[in-house]
């Protein structure tokens, strides 16, 4: 057995490669198995995914179904217990998607904000670049990261799919079409999460 696997969830088949350490490799549903799998095999592999243990196979794979499954039918999920390998990225960018893996259901972060969380607080582009090398969206949910005008900015699914996500969480912009950043308070206590 490999370390790809077809998950299917209400909102379509996502494909997943796993690694030794955890996920590798997560892509955004698509109507068909075979869609997935195309979808799945045209990403970089950023380290060998023929080396994952079978328990491992077999354990996270049908959690992160499940859990995909009642993200998109609108429950509140966290996916911090799934592991991911980030041993492929480079330090800034495995402190960034660490980080961003422990923003919370629903919330909102700037690009800014996860800077200084992370001690680079003028690195807000920087931030933007890491997040856009995030191979595992949803179980690092870089959707919830915008800019810090409140207006959305980029994501590697595209735009119409991030503000799609975002109401999917209950989060919807003001009548300016700025969302509202994650409160200060709330910031500082997430700055406190390993990652």
């Amino acid at each position: 057995m490999n370390g790809l696997h077809l998950l299917s969830t209400k909102a379509g088949w996502v494909g997943t490669a796993w690694g030794k350490q955890g996920l590798l490799v997560l892509t955004f549903p698509r109507p068909s198995r075979e869609e997935a799998l195309t979808a799945l095999q045209d990403e970089p592999m950023p380290v060998r995914i023929n080396e994952t243990s079978e328990p491992a196979l077999k354990r996270w794979p049908p959690l992160l179904e499940e859990k995909l499954d009642q993200y998109f039918q609108g429950r509140p999920v966290s996916f911090t217990d799934i592991p991911v390998d980030l041993s492929w990225c480079p330090p800034f960018v495995a402190r960034v998607l660490g980080f961003v893996r422990h923003i919370g259901y629903g919330e909102l972060w700037s690009y800014q904000q996860v800077a200084a969380a992370v001690g680079n607080p003028r690195a807000a582009r920087a931030v933007g670049g890491a997040l856009g090398a995030n191979r595992v969206p949803l179980v690092i949910p870089c959707h919830r990261v915008i800019r810090q005008d409140g207006s959305p900015g980029g994501f590697g699914g595209g735009l119409p799919l991030k503000l799609q996500l975002l109401q999917l969480e209950g989060v919807r912009p003001g009548p300016t079409g700025r969302y509202q950043l994650t409160n200060d308070s709330v910031c500082v206590n997430i700055s406190k999460a390993p990652g």
